[in-house]
């Protein structure tokens, strides 16, 4: 009796029980197209580890933990802030095609997973400018930039461009994944807060250019392959489906891209002052990646690796031009290998589109679309950045004090250091203070003193 009700009840069960539809093509397709966006985001998330290494290793060691801390608040509070305002403002309903009008804390929004792979490039944009202040502003000064930069600025741009309706978009600019969008945003930022920042003390005695090197190349050489591999998600990503045509296309071009420049670079300054240069070859490579980055998708594998010669030259002329003419100190080339290399790297759009480009037969028009692009994000984002500056300059100095900045900002804003080599973090670079004593002799004495009262 008891195995007759069970065998009834086994029986009401499976009929009783939904019947489960098998999976459609639709769905895994769907569900394919998310993992590898949601892996790309987690690439370009890594990218921030590579941005930190390089922004360390190519500054002095006593600054390296106030790095450390400015690329954890960006990525952290940019990621609020584009939640919170910025996804609105870039990606919302177009007013006029300038700015969207909703979306904002994501009302609204379905598609979750594309909010958080362009938190990462919103991030990107603003840890650029931590690099090219390194070593000389304020902690509080540069996290004001970052909400200006990640809830304003760059969505404005990305709303141009990205969005779908945009001006930009409609005027036929093309910037696949970003060497606009993102790069050159934000280093004409960075341009502009340096330009009221100033110089570090003793990088410029008179008409001498100092050279300030920095603590851990192979540090920043392993930051360099952490940003090559990230941008694999940077660029691949930006299919924003697993297609499997155009996914190895963009790997492919930004592979062949950067290994062109790197090459050319190295070469070019074997050329140019009879030796390789090793830091300027891996910011070689961070030119490269910058320049194939807006044609990744339209540009045929052989026509990416002349972009990346050309943007290998173009990174050493473009260093050595900020640095010794304009006199712009920038610690880790960021404005040129963001900046300048972006303005490339859209214009070669315009030269090299197997579609649009004019030696493909298509004429000037691509070209003259993407100058204008660049003109109009370069303009955007000097006037507002700029009057931010401005203001902000009212109130307070965004500049450490030159005790601050000589004893190093590890200890100056954070209290602490990111070494315990004495000799590392205080230098001889420091200039006599009023009482005639250095920075770092006052230091060194005083822990000498102590040293001789304990013996004692």
């Amino acid at each position: 009796m008891l195995k007759k009700s069970l065998l009834l009840s086994l029986f009401l069960f499976l009929v009783a029980s939904p019947v489960y539809a098998a999976p459609t093509t639709e769905s895994l397709q769907i569900s394919v197209d998310l993992v590898w966006v949601m892996f790309a985001a987690f690439l370009v998330f890594f990218m921030h580890a590579g941005f930190a290494m390089v922004e360390s290793g190519f500054t002095r060691a006593k600054n390296s933990l106030n790095i450390l801390m400015k690329n954890f608040l960006t990525i952290s509070l940019a990621s609020i802030l584009f939640f919170v305002v910025g996804y609105g403002l870039m990606f919302g309903t177009t007013a006029g095609s300038i700015i969207g009008i909703d979306g904002f804390l994501l009302s609204g929004v379905e598609d979750i997973g594309f909010f958080v792979f362009q938190a990462m490039f919103v991030a990107t944009c603003a840890t650029i400018i931590s690099g090219a202040v390194a070593e000389r502003m304020k902690l509080g000064s540069y996290i004001l930039f970052v909400i200006a930069m990640t809830s304003a600025i760059y969505p404005v741009v990305g709303h141009w461009i990205w969005q779908g309706d945009g001006w930009l978009t409609n005027l036929g600019f093309s910037d696949f994944a970003g060497s606009t969008v993102v790069h050159l945003t934000g280093a004409v930022g960075a341009l502009t807060v340096v330009l009221f920042l100033g110089p570090r003390i003793g990088k410029y005695t008179g008409k001498k250019v100092n050279v300030i090197p920095g603590h851990n190349i192979p540090l920043g050489a392993l930051g360099v392959f952490i940003l090559w591999l990230g941008w694999f998600g940077f660029n691949g990503g930006s299919t924003l489906a697993a297609d499997p045509t155009l996914v190895p296309m963009v790997i492919g071009t930004t592979l062949l891209s950067t290994s062109a420049a790197l090459v050319s670079t190295a070469a070019y300054t074997k050329f140019r002052f009879k030796r390789v240069d090793a830091s300027l070859s891996l910011n070689g490579v961070l030119a490269g990646l910058v320049g194939i980055t807006a044609g990744t998708a339209e540009i045929s594998l052989a026509g990416s690796i002349l972009v990346g010669l050309i943007s290998g030259v173009v990174l050493v002329e473009g260093i050595r031009f900020l640095d010794t003419k304009l006199r712009i100190d920038d610690p880790v080339g960021a404005i040129t290998v963001h900046g300048i290399c972006g303005v490339w790297g859209t214009l070669a759009v315009g030269l090299f589109s197997t579609s649009t480009g004019l030696f493909y037969g298509n004429g000037f028009s691509q070209l003259g679309i993407q100058l204008i692009g660049v003109l109009a994000v370069i303009a955007w984002t000097m006037l507002t950045v700029g009057a931010f500056t401005f203001i902000l300059t009212r109130f307070s100095s965004i500049r450490v004090s030159e005790e601050e900045e000589i004893a190093g900002l590890d200890f100056a804003e954070h209290g602490s250091n990111a070494y315990e080599l004495k000799e590392t973090l205080l230098t001889d670079e420091a200039l006599p203070l009023k009482n005639g004593l250095g920075l770092a002799d006052r230091l060194n004495n005083l822990s000498v003193g102590r040293t001789e009262k304990k013996s004692s």
